[in-house]
């Protein structure tokens, strides 16, 4: 699945990236009219972002997360953080508003931003705005476009404030109710996103580096589908269930892990997201037919 990084993202409007304090982060904002490049007629490709996004856009079109498609007739609020792929189809010409990008660390000493649950999952994700709403949250993000280009010397202490009241009026508000789609094509695109979820948790590299999504109702709730609808999607385009490819994936690491490691089998069992060692030990040996005792004395993979 493509990634798309800062770098990209500035290459494709032909600006240039300006470093910023790393105690900072990242943070800017863009008017629409000046992001709209010619949109030709191409099939749905999702991808993700490295970076945060909120936008306030005025103007038909569809977003699509996962197998749901949420299709904004107006002005809707629409935020995407860099776990969940999406794809932005424009269906009217004309657009308007504003897009305003930021990295986690931009929010590192002041918030958990990616826990708001307009970030969490994509049922959250898309604010629809009514002719009164409207307005409050356009001078919201014409205060931080004119901030961020004035000379105040605690603008970005500004900035943030102003960004975190947009996401808790949002959250205040009803999300948009998109449509599942159907057929082989939704599979294979959710088949897609799961896997591109999973291996995002890998390699562990980083001894307090815990793996976040270890359960196929983890996935589902991620990925806004009833787990029953993932379990269907992967058996038909895999043959395997959910469960089956998480725990061949986290045992394949876990092998990884035993062999490349002087980690203690318990440490290796936290990053994993086992709480208790001895659940580990069960689950790996049911995997490996041996304990992982024994795998990191044998000399083989």
């Amino acid at each position: 699945m493509k990634l798309v990084e800062l770098p990209a993202f500035y290459k494709l409007l032909n600006e240039n990236l300006r470093p910023v304090p790393d105690e900072i982060g990242h943070f800017n904002i863009f008017k629409v009219e000046d992001l709209l490049l010619p949109q030709q007629q191409r099939p749905v490709n999702y991808s993700r972002r490295n970076f945060f996004k909120i936008s306030l856009v005025t103007g038909r079109s569809k977003i699509y997360y996962a197998d749901q498609c949420i299709e904004v007739a107006d002005t809707a609020l629409v935020f995407t953080n860099p776990l969940i792929p999406y794809f932005w189809e424009r269906i009217s010409a004309q657009h308007s508003g504003y897009v305003c990008i930021f990295t986690e660390a931009f929010f590192n000493r002041f918030e958990h931003i990616k826990d708001y649950p307009v970030f969490h999952s994509a049922d959250a994700a898309i604010i629809p705005l009514s002719a009164d709403e409207k307005p409050y949250y356009t001078s919201l993000f014409n205060r931080m476009f004119d901030e961020l280009h004035g000379d105040y010397a605690y603008k970005y202490n500004l900035l943030r404030n102003l960004l975190m009241e947009i996401v808790h009026g949002a959250q205040k508000m009803q999300p948009a109710i998109g449509n599942p789609a159907t057929g082989s094509n939704a599979a294979e695109r959710i088949a897609s996103l799961f896997a591109e979820l999973l291996e995002r948790q890998f390699p562990i590299e980083m001894i307090d580096q815990v793996i976040q999504l270890n359960t196929p109702s983890a996935f589902a709730k991620q990925l806004n589908i009833h787990v029953n609808h993932l379990n269907k999607a992967l058996k038909e385009i895999t043959g395997q269930s959910t469960s089956q490819l998480i725990n061949h994936r986290i045992a394949q690491e876990a092998k990884i892990l035993l062999k490349s490691t002087n980690w203690t089998i318990n440490e290796i069992a936290w990053s994993l997201g086992f709480k208790e060692p001895n659940h580990f030990s069960g689950f790996f040996k049911k995997m490996a037919q041996t304990t992982p005792k024994k795998f990191r004395q044998l000399n083989i993979d």
